[in-house]
Formats: structure tokens, sequence, C-alpha cells
């Protein structure tokens, strides 16, 4: 379970390195950097944490496609998707990294951390194989979290809530 409660700043966490980090995209070309949730702040976010696998992805498919065509606005939203490619099936992280990479081709405004040791997992202490999302204001306080599926009535409660913060 998410252990920050409403009301309260998310665990810093994930590291940087070859296989960890902030995906970057530039000129064709791909790189890590470092990255910690205590660089958060500022925007409001919404962030995803998934599994490293299909099935987690898939799991709140529609809040992602919900919050694609909302067209917030970027100088004060953010989306960062945090994929634990430590949570993957056996001998597919790559493959995970290659569709991370693809997915920053086509969005490149789109934040994409790779937890490539399950630091973020850890430390929050979810639960293996899963999603979960969560909203930051802009002080990286939280005010929704979820583990799991969101139904769709709290996909709304979601967009609604980002609505209101982005103001």
């Amino acid at each position: 379970m998410f252990r920050t409660q409403s009301g309260h700043g998310p665990t810093p966490a994930a590291g940087g390195g070859s296989r960890s980090g902030r995906l970057n995209y530039s000129s064709g070309d791909f790189s890590y950097t470092a990255w910690n949730s205590a660089k958060l702040p500022g925007k409001v976010r919404v962030l995803l944490h998934l599994a490293g696998r299909l099935s987690a992805k898939d799991e709140n498919e529609v809040l992602t496609e919900k919050l694609q065509t909302a067209n917030l606005p970027r100088d004060r939203y953010q989306t960062t998707l945090i994929v634990n490619t430590d949570d993957a099936i056996p001998g597919s992280a790559m493959f995970v990294r290659a569709s991370l990479k693809s997915s920053k081709e086509q969005s490149p405004w789109s934040e994409f951390i790779v937890d490539g040791r399950g630091t973020a997992s850890q430390a929050w202490q979810l639960k293996p194989g899963g999603s979960t999302v969560t909203v930051l204001d802009r002080q990286g306080i939280v005010r929704f979290v979820k583990e799991g599926a969101l139904t769709s009535g709290e996909v709304e409660q979601v967009m609604t809530l980002l609505k209101t913060l982005v103001q």
C-alpha cells in the first residue's frame, strides 16, 4: 500500500545511471539523468507508477487516454510515468525500455522515469505487478492516491481535481 497519504509529500525515490532515471530525448538520442521525487514540486502532476508489465499499463488506460485529450496547460501540469523495470516479466525489461523510448518520441513533453531497481516501489511500499495513480498539487502534496485500477467515478474525480488544481 502506498504509505504517503493525502495531504503529505511523496517519499524521495528513483536514482540515475545507465538503466534508471529520467528518460531524455534530444536530436534522435536517448539518455538518462538522475531523478528524485524531491524535484516534483512546481507543477500539478499525475504520477503513474507502473510495474514493467503490459497488464499494469492497461490497468489505468482510461485515465491515460483522458489525460492525453484533456489539454491541461503544460506550464502548470505534467504527467510523470514511473516504470519499475525491476518488476517486469523476466527477459522483457529491454522491450519495456524500447516501448518507453517510442512513447517519449511521440510525447516529448511527457516525463518518463525508468526505475530499474524498483526504488520507488520499495520506498512507497507498492504491491508488485500493478499500477498506482497519485495526484500532486504544485507544492508536491498528495491530493489523491490509489493502487490498482481506478473506477470510472475515480477517473472523473481525478480529472475534476486536476482542472481545479491547475487554475
